[in-house]
C-alpha cells in the first residue's frame, strides 16, 4: 500500500495525460479496443499513486465494465507520461501521513474493497505492469487476474521502510502467489525485484519488451474475451473463490458449476461446432 519514494506523494494533477484514450480526463481513463477495456491509471505527475480519489474513480471503471456486455476482458496499466517509468508507484503518503488509525483502518477497507472487486469481475483483467509497481500499486496487479511485465518493470513492498504493513491485501495475495517464504522476503525486507526475478517466481505470467507490453497485453486480453463467456466467468469464479475452500468442499463447487455450465446454449453450441469442425458462436448464456 505504501511507496518508498517522496516524489511519490502529494496531492494530484488531473492535466498531462498523453495516452489516447477515449476520454481525456479523469484519474482513471477507459478506452474501449475491439471487446478490451484498456483502463490507464492517470495520475502521471505522481507516478500514478493510488490515492483515495484514484481507488474511487477506479471502482466506478470496474463497476462500468462489468455492465458493458460489449467487454469481454480488460487491460490495466499507467499513464506512460512519467518522469520514470511506473505503473503505480503505491498509495499517496502525504495523504495518508495525517490520517488517525480508524482513518488508515477505512483507507485499507477501501483499497481491498476496490481490489477485491477487481478480482472477482467476471471478466478477465491483466496488469500490463510498465514501470515500477510498488506498494499499492503492486498490490493492484496482485488482484489483477494474470500480470504482464516489460522488461524493465521493478515489484516491491516497500511499507515496512515506511513502518507500517501492507493495507490492500498484499500481505495475503503475495504468499497466494509466491510462497511464504519467498512473500516474507520481499516484505521483511522491503527491497523490489526486476521483472525477471518476478517471472521466475510466479509472481508475473509473462515479460515482454518495454514498447511491446500494452499491444502484447491487449492482444492476449482480446483472445480471453472470444472466448465462452459464461465458461470464462465460471472459471474465474471457481478459481477465486477455491482459493479460500478446502480442497474437498472447492472440487464440490467446481461439480456443481460443471453442472449448471453444462445446461447452457454456450455448451450445446460449443459442442456442436466442434463436431461440425467450425467456430463457435457464443451467446452468453
Amino acid at each position: 500500500m505504501g511507496s518508498e519514494h517522496d516524489e511519490c506523494c502529494g496531492g494530484h494533477d488531473d492535466d498531462g495525460c498523453t495516452n489516447d484514450c477515449t476520454v481525456q480526463e479523469g484519474l482513471v481513463l477507459v478506452q474501449p479496443d475491439d471487446g478490451v477495456a484498456i483502463v490507464t491509471l492517470n495520475r502521471p505527475d505522481k507516478l500514478n499513486a493510488l490515492s483515495a480519489d484514484v481507488l474511487t474513480e477506479l471502482h466506478m471503471a470496474l463497476a462500468g465494465i462489468e455492465a458493458d456486455e460489449s467487454v469481454g476482458a480488460l487491460v490495466i496499466t499507467g499513464n506512460a507520461a512519467t518522469k520514470r517509468p511506473a505503473f503505480a508507484a503505491g498509495a499517496d503518503i502525504a495523504e495518508m501521513v495525517s490520517l488517525s488509525a480508524l482513518e488508515m483502518r477505512q483507507h485499507s477497507q477501501l483499497g481491498q474493497a476496490v481490489f477485491s472487486m477487481l478480482e472477482q469481475l467476471s471478466k478477465p483483467s491483466i496488469a500490463a505492469v510498465n514501470g515500477f509497481a510498488f506498494g499499492g500499486g503492486m498490490e493492484l496487479t496482485m488482484a489483477c487476474h494474470l500480470r504482464f511485465a516489460a522488461e524493465g518493470a521493478s515489484f516491491g513492498q516497500p511499507e515496512i521502510n515506511l513502518g507500517i504493513v501492507p493495507g490492500f491485501a498484499g500481505s495475503q495475495r503475495l504468499p497466494r502467489l509466491v510462497g511464504q517464504g519467498r512473500a516474507l522476503e520481499m516484505l521483511l525486507s522491503g527491497d523490489p525485484i526486476n521483472a525477471a526475478e518476478a517471472h521466475r517466481i510466479g509472481l508475473v505470467n509473462r515479460v515482454l519488451p518495454d514498447t511491446e507490453l500494452v499491444k502484447g497485453a491487449t492482444e492476449f486480453a482480446r483472445k480471453l474475451a472470444k472466448k465462452a463467456p459464461v465458461a470464462r466467468a465460471a472459471i474465474i469464479d471457481l478459481v477465486v473463490r477455491g482459493a479460500g475452500q478446502t480442497l474437498e468442499r472447492a472440487m464440490a463447487s467446481e461439480a456443481d458449476t460443471f453442472g449448471l455450465v453444462g445446461g447452457s446454449e454456450d455448451v450445446k453450441e460449443g459442442m456442436q461446432a466442434f463436431l461440425e469442425k467450425r467456430p463457435a458462436n457464443w451467446v452468453g448464456r
